[in-house]
C-alpha cells in the first residue's frame, strides 16, 4: 500500500486521529483516482476539498473558460483568472494546496467517442455537470466501466446528491439504481432553465459540493453510510435535509430486463450539437 511521507502525516494528522481514516485510510485516499467532471459551481468545493483531504490523483474536465458571471458561485477562480481555462486555473489550485496531488486538467468535452477511456482510467466519478447530456452520459459510462458515480445537481435554492453503483446487485439480487431511474427520459429542451439561465444560491453550491466531497471519500475508504440507492435533497430556503429512497426500474433502457442501450452510440448525436 502506499506509504506516507512524515510531511504528509504532518500535514493529515487530524484525519489520522478519525477512527474511521486513520494511517491506512489516509493511504487509501493517497492511492485513489477520482474524475471530477465539470469544475464550476460543484466542481470548486470538490476539487479543493479532495486535494486537502489528500487524494493521490485528481482530472477535471471542463472545456468552459472563467468569466465574471462565475465568480459568485465558482470558488476555485479569482478575478484575475478571467479568460482562463478553467482547468488550467482548477489544476494550479490544487497544485498550491496539496503539492503531493497529482493532476491532470482535461480542457475538453466529455463526449459519446472518449467518455470510456477517460472514465476508465479513474476508480471514481464525481459528476458536477449543469447540463442534462453530459448527466446520461457521465451515469452510463460508468455504468459500462463498472466505476462508482457521485452525482449532484442545484436548482434555485436546492441541491441534490446521490451515489450511484448500477453494475452491482443489492442484498436481494436487485440492480441497484442508476441516474436513469431518478430520471428515466430527459426534459425536453428548455423544459427546465440550467443554473446559468435560473440562477443560484451562490453558497447553495458550496453545501452541495462540499456534501459530493464527503460522499467521494466515504467511498474511497469504503465506509458504510453512503448515499447508494438514496437521493439527499438540501432546501436552503427552509434549512431542510431530507433523504428519499430510490428504486431500480425493471423497464430502465441501461439496466432493466431488456436493455436498449448496449454501449454509448447513444449520445452521439448530443456530443455532435454540444460540440
Amino acid at each position: 500500500m502506499t506509504t506516507l511521507s512524515p510531511e504528509e502525516i504532518e500535514r493529515y494528522k487530524r484525519h489520522l486521529l478519525v477512527k474511521d481514516i486513520g494511517g491506512q485510510g489516509q493511504q487509501r485516499l493517497k492511492a485513489a483516482r477520482v474524475l471530477i467532471v465539470g469544475a464550476g459551481g460543484l466542481g470548486s468545493p470538490l476539487l479543493m476539498y479532495l486535494a486537502a483531504a489528500g487524494v493521490g490523483a485528481l482530472g477535471i474536465i471542463d472545456d468552459d473558460r472563467v468569466s465574471l458571471g462565475n465568480l459568485q458561485r465558482q470558488v476555485a477562480y479569482r478575478t484575475d483568472d478571467i479568460g482562463a481555462l478553467k482547468t488550467d486555473r482548477a489544476a494550479a489550485l490544487v497544485h498550491a494546496l496539496n503539492p503531493h496531488v497529482e493532476v491532470e486538467a482535461m480542457p475538453f468535452r466529455l463526449t459519446a467517442e472518449n467518455a470510456l477511456a477517460v472514465v476508465s482510467r479513474y476508480d471514481i466519478v464525481a459528476d458536477g455537470s449543469d447540463n442534462f447530456a453530459t448527466r446520461y452520459l457521465v451515469n452510463d459510462a460508468c455504468y459500462f466501466a463498472m466505476k462508482p458515480l457521485v452525482f449532484a445537481a442545484l436548482g434555485q435554492m436546492e441541491g441534490y446528491v446521490s451515489t450511484f453503483r448500477a453494475y452491482e446487485m443489492d442484498e436481494s439480487g436487485t440492480p441497484r439504481p442508476s441516474y436513469r431511474d431518478l430520471f428515466p427520459e430527459p426534459p425536453a429542451p428548455g423544459e427546465i432553465p440550467t443554473c446559468e439561465e435560473a440562477g443560484v444560491l451562490g453558497p447553495v453550491a458550496g453545501v452541495i459540493g462540499t456534501l459530493q466531497a464527503v460522499e467521494v471519500v466515504k467511498s474511497i475508504l469504503g465506509l458504510e453510510g453512503t448515499l447508494v440507492g438514496r437521493l439527499l435533497i438540501y432546501d436552503a430556503l427552509v434549512g431542510r435535509f431530507q433523504t428519499i429512497a430510490l428504486k431500480w426500474d425493471a423497464n430502465n433502457p441501461l439496466t432493466g430486463l431488456a436493455p436498449s442501450i448496449r454501449d454509448l452510440s447513444i449520445h452521439a448525436a448530443d456530443s455532435e450539437q454540444r460540440a
